[in-house]
């Protein structure tokens, strides 16, 4: 009888990993009995979570099952969803009394059977599959459970005292499970917020009663019919609860901070009271860095979808040895998102990055990150001013507020540093003043800054749904287009339908102006000459403003002119003078 393969041996036998790579992973194993080998392979980038399903499938003789293609989750409905978490397996087929489930660790299959016996009178069968493919699907199915809209019938219950007791743990079992319906619809909503890719929660007070809304792509949204009245300051203070903020004091603003577990991942939310004349509102900003990254876990700025000149011009400011490289943009329109991906791009073992934030809203492999603290007197300045002793090749400022941080920023980056940071004002232009407001000579500025980057949010539209239209000449101009130059081009509007759930939309994209200060840029700064004159050379050079990105991303097909109109200005389109 033939000696059963072992893992090592599927592994080189299906050309995942060498034999040099398997002796490397037998003795790591010797150092660390207790972490399972394919954990360790992972670990050490030798596989990933795909090819450690095949092995795992042909070791003990089971099929493997990619769920590349599985979209439907009707089956997940016949188990509860904390078992599937549990031990990370999902069903994918049905044949009358029989039940085909994926799993990720086939030693778990004799618990899992245990479970669906008492739960299922059917047989079942299983194979292999990516955990992170599992999980993934689990996150699909969890997602689409409307919390909110069940939870909101509990209101009709009386109010119970609220606990000051929040589960660390958020989950839709955990929900469920409480009895108290204040913190049963703060945990919803929070949820359910998150499931919807939300980036703000409001809750606000109004003579029509409890008022929630999401901020969802820039737009905010009403949740759910407006709730009883009463139920508002209880709502409030459950949330200051959380945040460890003062719940007897209801007379002058608060903010705080608090932190969740949503199964594998943790979110900060960071949170502003505000009192108002109908009682206190509330303003959820939610911080998830899942949301932020791409499917292998990388920020990168191909995918940002910029045309291929800015995206060479904007990697050559990344690249750049030393100086400023400076964004702006409102709050809200991904400014240190982009700032990440620029840091991915130049992160490397050779290369020391340490960044200064508040807050640390996505980790970095390989780059040190100091989360800002004023309470305890870490401000962006002090801290500043620790980093440069450590060395650093590039450096994250998260926002330069004042006079002090933008002083110690300009001297690193005039000393051999790259140093990205943000700094919020209307145009990228603005930011010169915005700095000299701050009482920055404009000569050390001119002298250290190497970009701007201004930045917008503009919703793209849904695929699926878009419709085709056609402008007349005097429509173009009301939009501040030249009928001449763009009646050739298709233009779509949104529609709607259950894909983008009516909006005509789906997600968002960024678009920049990116602003290369020259020698020649610098002079004109510094001899203050007229703003005319400035962009005109700007335009020259190769700067393509934002209205102008914004109206590309029209003629491409990603999104609309009312849209445009939305985030930038129209221009007004100078008439033609008639000759004599």
């Amino acid at each position: 009888m033939a000696t059963p393969k072992k893992f090592g041996d599927w592994a080189i036998e299906l050309g995942f990993m060498t034999e040099a790579q398997v002796n490397h992973i037998l003795d790591q194993k010797t150092i660390s009995s207790k972490r399972k080998i394919g954990q360790i392979c992972k670990d050490a980038d030798f596989l990933d979570d795909q090819q450690l399903a095949q092995i795992l499938a042909r070791q003990y003789e089971y099929d493997y099952i990619s769920l590349a293609k599985m979209n439907n989750t009707d089956l997940f409905k016949l188990i509860p969803l904390h078992l599937m978490t549990q031990y990370q397996f999902i069903p994918v087929s049905q044949k009358k009394d029989r039940l085909q489930i994926a799993i990720a660790e086939p030693t778990d299959f004799f618990k899992i059977a245990n479970e669906l016996d008492m739960l299922l009178n059917m047989d079942i069968s299983i194979a292999i599959a990516s955990a992170k493919r599992i999980m993934a699907l689990l996150d699909k199915f969890e997602s689409s459970q409307d919390t909110l809209a069940i939870v909101s019938d509990d209101m009709r219950l009386p109010v119970v005292q609220t606990s000051e007791t929040g589960e660390t743990v958020l989950s839709i079992d955990k929900i469920d499970a409480e009895e108290n319906p204040i913190v049963k619809l703060v945990n919803s909503t929070i949820i359910d917020a998150i499931n919807k890719k939300a980036s703000d929660i409001h809750i606000e007070s109004s003579d029509q009663g409890m008022i929630i809304r999401y901020r969802i792509d820039g737009i905010l949204y009403q949740a759910i019919d407006p709730l009883e009245v009463k139920y508002q300051s209880p709502v409030i203070s459950r949330i200051k609860v959380m945040s460890e903020l003062d719940i007897a004091e209801k007379r002058v603003p608060q903010d705080g901070r608090f932190k969740l577990r949503m199964r594998d991942r943790t979110i900060d939310f960071r949170i502003s009271i505000l009192p108002t004349i109908f009682g206190e509102n509330a303003v959820i900003r939610i911080l998830d860095s899942e949301s932020m990254n791409s499917g292998d876990g990388e920020l990168l700025l191909e995918e940002m979808q910029l045309p291929t000149n800015e995206l060479t011009r904007i990697r050559r400011m990344t690249h750049a040895p030393y100086g400023l490289f400076l964004m702006t943009g409102p709050t809200g329109s991904g400014k240190t998102t982009t700032l990440y991906r620029a840091l991915s791009e130049v992160n490397s073992n050779d290369v020391k990055i340490i960044t200064i934030e508040d807050p640390v809203e996505y980790q970095l492999k390989g780059i040190t990150q100091i989360q800002v603290n004023e309470k305890k007197g870490l401000t962006f300045a002090k801290g500043l001013r620790s980093v440069l002793r450590h060395d650093p090749d590039k450096v994250l400022v998260g926002e330069i507020r004042d006079q002090e941080t933008a002083q110690i920023a300009i001297q690193a980056a005039l000393t051999g540093h790259l140093v990205f940071t943000t700094v919020h004002a209307n145009s990228s232009f603005e930011v010169i003043n915005r700095f000299i407001h701050m009482g920055v000579e404009p000569y050390n500025l001119m002298s250290a800054l190497n970009c701007i980057v201004a930045q917008r949010l503009i919703r793209t539209l849904c695929k699926a749904c878009k419709i085709p239209i056609s402008l007349s000449s005097e429509a173009m101009i009301a939009y501040g287009l030249n009928p001449s130059r763009r009646h050739k081009k298709k233009l779509y509007k949104a529609n709607g339908c259950a894909l983008c759930n009516g909006t005509g939309f789906k997600g968002r994209k960024a678009f920049i102006e990116l602003i290369e200060l020259d020698d020649d840029m610098k002079q004109l700064f510094i001899g203050k000459a007229p703003m005319t004159k400035i962009k005109t050379y700007a335009a020259r050079t190769g700067a393509v403003f934002l209205r102008e990105a914004a109206l590309n991303e029209v003629l491409r097909g990603v999104t609309t002119l009312t849209e445009v109109n939305r985030v930038t200005f129209a221009k007004k389109l100078k008439p033609k003078v008639k000759k004599a």
